[in-house]
């Protein structure tokens, strides 16, 4: 549960093809990045819970360095993030994003590789539980963590924007390679 924060949460829906994604920030850094075609209803709810006392304010430019990145993620032409990030959850949570952070585009690990990196390997359904939780969904890649026998699990965008974003990464990592 976050603490009462009183600050405002800046918010921008951004659009690209057939792609359109709520995402916030604080003065701070990107905050929040919302499920693929879902509602504004999905921010409101997680910023209810996160950052109960703060307050919405719609401001497309405030947010446009981040749409930016995505864009370019989404195009291919950027396999990394490098805005700041303004992030609330327990330690436990901070130290599954960290390990999600550090999988390299294009890759996947699954659960248990996670629990080992954060060197709690008995945790895989907490690991699994934080994963869940993650506010800053392509940002933060857990679309790159999968099943121990390969099977794609729950994503809180949704197996199908699960699928498009391994999709792109793999398709843009082949062309690359291909291309040196």
């Amino acid at each position: 549960m976050g603490a009462v924060t009183k600050q405002p949460i800046y918010w921008s829906l951004m659009v690209h093809e057939d792609w359109k994604i709520h995402i916030a920030a604080t003065e701070k850094g990107l905050c929040f990045v919302g499920s693929q075609n879902q509602s504004f209803d999905e921010l409101l709810v997680w910023a209810g819970k996160r950052m109960p006392g703060s307050f919405l304010i719609q401001d497309d430019e405030k947010l446009k360095p981040f749409a930016m990145e995505f864009y370019g993620y989404l195009k291919g032409a950027q396999n990394s993030f490098t805005a700041p990030f303004d992030l609330y959850g327990t330690p436990f949570q901070l130290s599954v994003w960290d390990a999600l952070g550090k999988i390299p585009y294009g890759e996947t690990r699954t659960y248990s590789e996670i629990a080992n990196a954060i060197q709690k390997p008995a945790s895989v359904r907490a690991v699994g539980t934080a994963i869940g939780a993650n506010p800053l969904l392509v940002t933060i890649p857990c679309h790159r963590v999968i099943g121990k026998n390969g099977s794609l699990t729950g994503y809180r965008g949704g197996l199908e924007m699960k699928v498009q974003l391994l999709n792109l990464e793999k398709e843009t990592s082949l062309l690359s390679r291909n291309l040196l």
